[in-house]
């Protein structure tokens, strides 16, 4: 073991003398590796940041969520003169749902009603995005509060004209005061603030939670009715932990099935959309992505692979006459090869080393540049990053390091006179 280390510690100092005696070469060599590395990184990195963002955007909701809709998330056989056909989600079906669900943590309708605008006094904001829901959504959808409450089941039922604010709505309206029992005018109407919504920051998918505002689903349906085509409900449920999933949805379908009155062998009028088929989807697009960088990034490396070769032979060549005179001092074919070897990693290792620093800095600039959306270089992405440099760096120097090994003492010793 001691001996490995005295070789890779002699090894070191030997690429080390390689970089400072042939800067211009040995820099031209390892471009081809720093830059092969900075790809894959710079790809990795950037799927990895993209994925936890957009992963970010949905995490309000758990990926057990079911969202039933008219209307379908992924791509579907059913052709779209057939979906127009399909009825809307009715409350009644919720409230069904809600009743006949034991496995359901809970059950929420809500309404895509159109953006407004919010009046307090003389300042107004516009196109504001109204989520209107039943209490369960605040069960079902991780919101936190930064002051006062979400509505009651209560407010919910009776369509009490209350509202919670999203914080950059509560701060265009109020500034730094309290808005909690203030009125506002939504929709022509006076409602009350009970609640603001905690800071949350901007989403990579649209708008998020601060630009938003909720009020009572049937706060809603009083205002715009249930004609289709006026608004666009939906169901959310949320099944109760450890429930088998695949029986959850068979029970949805099942029970809006008799519901509706669909006879056996007719296909669902309805979508039941998984928030985990969504997810799945992101997974393979950035997968994808994945595979797509590292093909391109391969040329580099290939490139860098023979920098790193050409590197080595040019090293045996110089170091001819010391290798004679070490096999003749009872050097063995395994130690000049393990030098050489350890030469040729270390050198790679150094040229991934820089294109891992090169993806840090400009992971730094580029998240000064976009606001809230971050560039996450991981610890998993680094190891990667200089497991590849040394494979590299072993695959390019293993011919050279042979031939080092193979090479007869005595015309080694001659070769270098």
């Amino acid at each position: 073991m001691l001996i490995y280390l005295r070789v890779l510690r002699e090894s070191f100092i030997f690429a080390i003398n390689a970089l400072k005696n042939n800067k211009l070469r040995t820099f031209l060599s390892l471009l081809g590796v720093t830059i092969g590395i900075f790809s894959i990184i710079a790809v990795l990195a950037a799927v990895d940041s993209l994925k936890k963002e957009i992963e970010g955007s949905i995490s309000a909701l758990d990926n057990s969520t079911v969202i039933l809709m008219r209307f379908s998330f992924s791509p579907t056989d059913v052709p779209r003169w057939k979906r127009e056909q399909f009825p809307d989600m009715s409350y009644e079906e919720y409230q069904h749902l809600k009743r006949t669900l034991p496995d359901a943590e809970a059950v929420s309708f809500g309404l895509g009603v159109p953006s407004a605008s919010i009046k307090y006094q003389e300042v107004t904001t516009a196109g504001v995005d109204i989520g209107a829901v039943t209490s369960e959504y605040y069960d079902i959808e991780a919101m936190e509060l930064s002051n006062g409450r979400f509505f009651n089941e209560s407010e919910s039922v009776s369509g009490a004209p209350v509202i919670i604010l999203g914080s950059e709505i509560k701060d265009n309206l109020f500034g730094d005061s309290n808005p909690i029992g203030k009125e506002l005018r939504l929709y022509g109407q006076r409602v009350t603030v009970i609640g603001v919504l905690e800071k949350q920051g901007q989403s990579l998918m649209g708008s998020s939670r601060d630009g938003q505002a909720f009020v009572p689903a049937n706060f809603a349906r009083r205002i715009f009715g249930t004609k289709k085509g006026t608004v666009y409900p939906q169901i959310v449920l949320k099944p109760k932990p450890d429930v088998d999933y695949d029986e959850f949805i068979a029970t949805i379908e099942q029970q809006m099935r008799n519901v509706r009155g669909i006879k056996p062998g007719d296909d669902n009028n309805f979508f039941v959309n998984q928030i985990k088929g969504f997810t799945d989807f992101i997974d393979n697009i950035t997968g994808q992505l994945n595979v797509i960088g590292l093909v391109i990034s391969g040329f580099s490396l290939l490139v860098g692979g023979f920098g790193i070769a050409n590197i080595m032979f040019v090293s045996v060549k110089e170091r001819t006459n010391l290798i004679g005179i070490q096999k003749s001092l009872g050097a063995k074919n395994k130690f000049i090869l393990s030098q050489f070897l350890f030469e040729a990693v270390i050198l790679a290792v150094i040229g991934g080393l820089v294109g891992l620093f090169l993806v840090w800095i400009v992971s730094l600039v580029a998240s000064q540049f976009t606001g809230d959306f971050e560039f996450v270089l991981s610890p998993f992405n680094i190891f990667i990053g200089t497991l590849v440099s040394a494979i590299i760096g072993l695959i390019s120097g293993i011919i050279p390091a042979i031939s080092a090994s193979k090479l007869d003492p005595v015309e080694a010793i001659r070769t270098g006179m």
